[in-house]
Parts: C-alpha cells; sequence; structure tokens
C-alpha cells in the first residue's frame, strides 16, 4: 500500500473553531484510507498564534511560548483523530517513532507538533522519509507553489512542475516578513530533496481536491520532484 504524509495546516482545518472543516476532512480522509496508508500532520493556525501572543505578552520566553502552540496543534489533532473514530489510532502520535509503529494498525495516524522552533511542514517531512512515504502533501491556503510571492509581485507565476533545487531556491528568495507568502519552510524543503520524496502543493479549503488528487491523479497545484520531471502517476 501506497504511504501519503499530509501536513494539514490549522488554518485550513480550522478557519475558526465554530467554522471549522474537521468532519468534511474525516469524510475525506476515511474513503482515503481504504487504498492509501495515511499520515497527517495538524498544524496549530489561528488559534495558535494567539495563545502564543498571549504568552509573550506575560513575559514567557520563546521556547515556551513554542510548547505552548504545540500543545494547540495537538489538541486540533486530537479533534480530527476523534472525527475519524475507527478510522484513525485513537491517541496522538508525539513523535516520529511513535507514529511510525503506529502505522503498523493500518489505520490514519495522526500528530500534531513535536519540537519548538519546528513547523508542521518540517515535521511532516522528516515524517514522510522515516516512513519512507510515496508522496508528501502540503494542504495550505495557496493553490500552488509560485516564482514570488503573489501577494507582492503581480508578475509571479504558478509553477506547475518543478524541481527540488528550484524549490529551495524560490523558498532562499522569499521574504521572511510576517505574511510573506511561502508554501513550505526551509527545513523541510531541504528534508524532501536529500529523500527524493516527491511534493504536491494544493488548495487545502476544498476537502475533496485532496480525494482527487490521491484517488484519481486530477490536482490543480504544484508538484516538486527531485529532477523536476513528471511521473507517469502520483501514487
Amino acid at each position: 500500500m501506497k504511504k501519503v504524509v499530509l501536513s494539514l495546516g490549522g488554518s485550513i482545518l480550522f478557519p475558526t473553531i465554530e467554522e471549522n472543516r474537521v468532519a468534511a476532512y474525516a469524510d475525506v480522509l476515511s474513503r482515503i484510507a481504504g487504498r492509501i496508508q495515511l499520515f497527517v500532520v495538524v498544524g496549530g493556525g489561528g488559534e495558535a498564534r494567539r495563545y502564543i501572543s498571549a504568552a509573550r505578552e506575560i513575559g514567557l520566553d520563546e521556547a515556551l511560548a513554542d510548547e505552548i502552540g504545540i500543545l494547540v496543534t495537538r489538541l486540533n489533532a486530537t479533534l480530527l483523530a476523534g472525527a475519524l473514530g475507527d478510522s484513525a489510532v485513537p491517541v496522538v502520535a508525539t513523535n516520529h517513532a511513535d507514529a511510525y509503529a503506529a502505522a503498523a494498525s493500518g489505520k490514519i495516524v495522526v500528530m500534531g507538533g513535536i519540537t519548538p522552533a519546528q513547523t508542521t511542514d518540517a515535521v511532516a517531512a522528516v515524517l514522510a522519509e522515516r516512513a519512507g512515504a510515496d508522496l508528501m502533501v502540503n494542504l495550505t491556503s495557496v493553490d500552488g507553489v509560485y516564482t514570488a510571492d503573489p501577494k507582492a509581485d503581480p508578475s509571479a507565476r504558478k509553477l506547475d512542475l518543478l524541481s527540488s533545487d528550484q524549490l529551495l531556491d524560490i523558498m532562499g528568495s522569499a521574504s521572511l516578513s510576517a505574511g510573506a507568502n511561502t508554501v513550505i519552510d526551509m527545513v523541510a524543503a531541504k528534508v524532501l530533496k536529500r529523500s527524493g520524496i516527491p511534493l504536491l502543493v494544493i488548495d487545502g479549503r476544498n476537502p475533496g481536491s485532496l480525494e482527487d488528487a490521491l484517488l484519481a491523479g486530477r490536482y490543480a497545484g504544484s508538484l516538486v520532484t527531485k529532477d523536476g520531471e513528471k511521473p507517469a502517476a502520483l501514487l
């Protein structure tokens, strides 16, 4: 069975607590899981940022603020695991080794953050390498990888297919300011390059897009492969 690791942004799963996509994603992931071994790394989103902001305001150090953010990612992951019911391992993994071991059940493995200063993307990329995944999917709020930040540069072009080196070049030249439109962090991009695992970046605001991509091979995002060549099939 093919293995796929998903980096599911907290802002995608929880635009707000009241208007979340947990049930919609649970339905889609449950249908996919019968044919693909899934690992899902869930981010913290806006709620994590609010907690981190509150931690800073009361004078907590950055490492502790990060740990608080990690707790929010695990809370988000627990809600998703609960919504998945019997389709998922009920306990949220707290490290890569536990996530890898839990996959022996054949069920969806869900986890949140692990280490302060490490993003959801980096956690997912290392997990993909550890699990020997066939593909990593980044479900984000943009529809692919652009040559520059399209919010700041109207001439920015979306790239349907690119190499790992091209991705690293784009990430290296991207602005590090708040709100910059980067689709994956540098650590994750480097891990994926060394492992040779392809990366698919798609707009995660429509959960059905994931099902189309993984089960039908239809997607409108960007595919990153080691050499920049398109494979015969996504999986």
